[in-house]
Parts: structure tokens; C-alpha cells; sequence
């Protein structure tokens, strides 16, 4: 009689086995201070941050002038009238530099962020983004906001990101979530690559070429290349245009990544935006080998989907105006009756940019639900194994 049951028991055993769901193991790997422990199995959700508040264990906020390398006009620092938690949403807000030093500040004072605390101190030292002293021609970065990035707390290779997030309204603001590599395996940017899941601008009514790129509008693009003169953004660019009227700042919408190890996929709200990949690697994908022969592939020794064979980590911050042509001129370009107070060739940009706040401040709506319109805003990170 034992024995029969004992026989039961294995076979009942061994039912339940085949009919439990299976691991499939994952591709994916993630470190960090806030990263779980692998090795994952598929579908697994390995990081996720619901913004109940602001933890400061999984993003460290960057501190720099140094205006994102395209001469942006904001000041990227760690103060909760630009960073927060409210509710469940994580709000990135634009304040005016002047509010707390006064005008004449911007083109007298000197500010030297380097501080004497571990959180305090600069984060981004190239473009005199330590200490920057205003005189009337360039003046101090006029907009404090912020960006958060999660380097020390998680990174990760293949696997499927997803950010539901509410972009900002309000002229030449510019909402981004990325990623860059942990390490740079293979050299300086762009040479180790860089993930743009996200990019936007916050004009209610910016054309070019009759088509919107305002609120109206969000890309994505991957960053890759042998020096920052060769780039291949252009071959892996992709845009979603809205309905007329219904910009992506008027609710929340989901921005998605799937990351694998031969593409990666762009997505916004479950629509797949772009694939990516390149069968025969990115230096051929970007078209190097005629647009710059004389360089060294800086992958020829990888595999076929480096430099995005390595770990990034995710980036939220809000930047304002800039250079580098982001923001078009006006014209060709139009925005409305507003125009464009500075040009992108102008060696006195930011100065330009500010004294044309009596147009562009209003778009901004910051006397109103404390600026709630002009932020940027993050419900939710999710990142899943694949």
C-alpha cells in the first residue's frame, strides 16, 4: 500500500512539472546597485521605479553647465523646485535662473558649482560646465532644470524598456529619455554608442517644411560612429506625428524599447515606430566605409550589433534651446507669430534666448499649477529580461 502511494506521488509530482511554466532563460544582464540578481528568465521585470517618491538610491541627478554638449541654455542641478515626486509622477520643471540671483546676475555673476559634498560635486566638467562667469555678450545659463540617469544603481544589455511619460508644453523646451553605455568599450562618443528612446520639443505651433515639430512630434534615434563628425543617426531616425491638435503633451503615452541581440525596436504606445538592425554590423549600417575611409571600424573585433553589445543605463532630463540645430531657425522654419529669438550660429545664443523671455515665457504657463504644463513628467520606468 505505501508503495502505491509513494508511486502516486511521483507520478503527481512529475505532472505538475510538465505542466509549470518553463524558465527560457534570458539574453539578458544588468548591474548596478538597484539591478536583481540574474541570471533572468525571460519576461522577468528586473528594475521599476513607480515615482511614489524620489529615490535617490536608483538616480543620481547630474550637476553641469556644460549644456548637454550642444550649448544648451539650462543649468542641469539637485533641487526639488526642479525635481520631484507628486502623486505618483515624477516631474522635471523648468524655474528661471533670475528668480533666485536677480538679472544681473546672468551677465555679472559667477557661478562655480563644483561643491564640497559627494552629491554636489560637477558632473560635467568639458564645456566649462563647472563654473561658468556671465558678462554681457555670454551670460550664465539662464534656466536651472534636471537630469537623472541611473549609472550607479542600473544597467543593462538586451531587454525590453517601457516609460510612460507626459511631455512638456512650452516653446524651445526639449523632454528626452535615453541611454548611454556604462562603460566606452569602444571609445568616446559616439564610438560606444548612445539610445535615444525619446526626443521632443514643447512649441505648440513649430513647423518646418509645413510639417509639425512641435508637442505635435517625438523621434528616436541611435547615435553611432568612429568620431562625432561621423554619425550615423540618420540611417536609424524615426518620427511619429500625432493627430492635429492632439500633441503628445495633452496626456501620457508610452515609449518602448526592445533591445535584443540583432535589433533594436522603437515603439510608442504598443505601435512599432522603427526596427533597427544590421545584419552585417553597424559600420556598415552607417555607410562608413564610404563616408569615412580612412578610420579604424572601432568594432571590427565585436560582434555584429556592437557598440550596443554592452550595458546603458537610462537618462530623463529637460533641456532648453541650444545649437547644434535641434531647433531650426526661424526661418525657414516658423513658429506661429512668435518666431525664434535666437539663431543656432549666433555666438551670443543664450543671451538672445533670454532677452526674448517676454515672448516665450507665456508659453511656459509657470505662474499656473506651479508650472505643471512647462514639466516634464514620468510616471513610470519598467525594464523586463527578454
Amino acid at each position: 500500500m505505501k508503495l502505491v502511494l509513494i508511486l502516486a506521488c511521483l507520478v503527481a509530482v512529475a505532472l505538475a512539472d510538465e505542466s509549470a511554466p518553463r524558465c527560457v532563460t534570458s539574453q539578458t544582464t544588468a548591474s548596478g546597485s538597484q539591478a536583481r540578481a540574474g541570471p533572468y528568465c525571460s519576461g522577468d521585470l528586473i528594475f521599476e521605479d513607480n515615482f511614489d517618491f524620489l529615490d535617490f538610491e536608483k538616480w543620481e541627478h547630474e550637476n553641469t553647465l556644460a549644456g548637454g554638449g550642444n550649448w544648451e541654455f539650462q543649468w542641469y542641478t539637485n533641487n526639488r523646485a526642479n525635481s520631484y515626486c507628486e502623486n505618483g509622477i515624477f516631474y522635471i520643471r523648468p524655474t528661471l535662473l533670475a528668480d533666485d540671483t536677480g538679472d544681473a546676475f546672468l551677465t555679472s555673476g559667477t557661478l562655480n558649482i563644483d561643491g564640497g559634498q559627494p552629491a554636489d560635486l560637477c558632473t560635467g566638467p568639458f564645456f566649462w560646465g563647472c563654473e561658468r562667469a556671465g558678462n554681457v555678450n555670454n551670460i550664465v545659463n539662464p534656466i536651472k532644470s534636471a537630469r537623472v540617469r541611473s549609472v550607479e544603481a542600473f544597467n543593462f544589455k538586451y531587454g525590453r524598456l517601457e516609460i510612460r511619460a507626459k511631455v512638456p508644453t512650452g516653446d524651445w523646451l526639449w523632454p528626452a529619455l535615453w541611454l548611454l553605455p556604462k562603460r566606452q568599450a569602444y571609445g568616446s562618443w559616439p564610438a560606444s554608442g548612445e539610445i535615444d528612446l525619446m526626443e521632443s520639443r514643447g512649441n505648440i505651433d513649430y513647423r518646418n517644411g509645413g510639417v509639425h515639430i512641435g508637442v505635435e512630434q517625438v523621434g528616436s534615434t541611435l547615435h553611432f560612429g568612429p568620431n562625432p563628425d561621423q554619425n550615423g543617426w540618420a540611417t536609424t531616425v524615426a518620427y511619429k506625428n500625432s493627430a492635429v491638435g492632439q500633441g503628445f503633451n495633452n496626456g501620457f503615452h508610452l515609449y518602448q524599447l526592445e533591445w535584443t541581440p540583432d535589433h533594436i525596436t522603437f515603439s510608442v504606445d504598443n505601435q512599432v515606430l522603427r526596427r533597427n538592425d544590421a545584419p552585417t554590423g553597424w559600420w556598415a549600417k552607417g555607410g562608413f566605409v564610404t563616408t569615412s575611409p580612412a578610420s579604424e571600424n572601432p568594432w571590427q573585433h565585436s560582434s555584429n550589433m556592437a557598440p550596443f553589445d554592452q550595458e546603458f543605463y537610462i537618462i530623463m532630463n529637460l533641456a532648453v534651446g541650444g545649437t547644434n540645430g535641434f531647433f531650426p531657425d526661424v526661418p525657414p522654419a516658423t513658429n506661429g507669430a512668435r518666431g525664434k529669438p535666437w539663431a543656432n550660429t549666433s555666438p551670443t545664443a543664450a543671451r538672445d534666448f533670454w532677452n526674448g523671455r517676454g515672448v516665450w515665457q507665456s508659453t511656459w504657463n509657470m505662474n499656473v499649477n506651479r508650472g505643471k504644463d512647462s514639466s516634464f513628467q514620468i510616471d513610470y520606468v519598467r525594464v523586463w529580461a527578454l
